[in-house]
């Protein structure tokens, strides 16, 4: 990658409202250069803080395809290690972003920290720049009073408020995973659901009903999808996320790459009498998904 280039840094966990600004502000200055999105991964709070990495909005994959969505001609991922956090501020410009990204503008926010112990930020960053004859363009984060946030988003997706970080995130929240057995009650009472597993490290919703959707290889249904323990029966279990594809019978979709989108909090998770006033309650939660995803 010889010729200049324009790079945006960052997480860019969730790709949200936020990024999107950063990434179209390089698009209206690129004029004709390379737009490269430069990410870290895993997430900086992996090294620095084990105990308190926070669960993502997206998978890496979700990530890459997501930033070349919003305007990124490539992506390059930094993998976060030791190694690299003990990068000094200089050393990061010089090797990462003037020898092999070839810049000569970057764009950042601008909170932008780098370099070990955090020690680069913006005004150093403009130093450098001059130094090695590149241009930074500094960007507020869009979002009114409270700059929008991959942490922000994350609280509200862990409170249930899908239909705000929609908002955010200009697009639902979204889990990916693999259909993997359950207890195959769903089968028997005339709901049959798809099990999500391998969801660990994503940014699972609030325990309660939301209407939204499920995607199996080229298929999108609209769904209604319960995150929660099913306290109505017997026996203790883990955390479910199950999706009922609206009015879809005999799907076979075990072991199969899935996704489930976030739309609309219904209610939260309740324990019935029985299973007649639990298929009663399950009726209307079909109906109102369906009537809120054919909008």
């Amino acid at each position: 990658m010889s010729e200049s280039t324009v790079v945006v840094i960052g997480v860019f966990d969730g790709v949200h409202k936020g990024h999107q600004a950063l990434l179209n502000r390089a698009k209206e200055i690129a004029d004709g250069r390379k737009i490269v999105a430069l990410t870290f991964d895993p997430h900086p709070r992996a090294i620095f803080a084990p105990d308190s990495v926070p669960p993502m909005l997206t998978t890496l994959a979700d990530r890459v395809e997501l930033l070349k969505i919003h305007n990124a001609d490539q992506v390059a991922v930094m993998k976060f290690n030791e190694q690299f956090a003990a990068m000094s501020p200089e050393k990061f410009v010089e090797d990462i972003l003037v020898n092999q990204l070839h810049v000569s503008t970057v764009i950042v926010g601008k909170n932008f920290t780098y370099g070990s112990k955090a020690a680069g930020n913006v005004d150093s960053l403009i130093k450098d720049g001059l130094q090695h004859n590149f241009t930074v363009d500094v960007q507020e984060l869009a979002g009114g009073a409270e700059p929008i946030s991959s942490s922000r988003i994350r609280n509200l997706v862990l409170e249930g408020k899908v239909e705000q970080a929609r908002e955010l995130l200009s697009r639902p929240h979204r889990l990916d995973g693999v259909v993997v057995h359950g207890e195959k009650r769903g089968r028997e009472i005339g709901y049959p659901t798809a099990n999500l597993g391998k969801i660990d490290g994503q940014t699972i919703p609030a325990d309660g009903i939301y209407a939204g959707w499920l995607t199996v290889g080229i298929n999108f249904w609209p769904a209604a999808i319960s995150i929660g323990t099913n306290p109505t029966f017997e026996g203790d279990r883990g955390r479910q996320v199950e999706a009922y594809a609206l009015d879809q019978q005999g799907l076979d979709l075990y072991d199969k790459a899935a996704s489930v989108e976030f739309g609309w909090y219904l209610r939260p998770t309740l324990k019935f009498n029985g299973l007649d006033e639990l298929l009663v309650q399950m009726k209307k939660d079909c109906d109102e998904a369906r009537r809120l995803t054919e909008q």
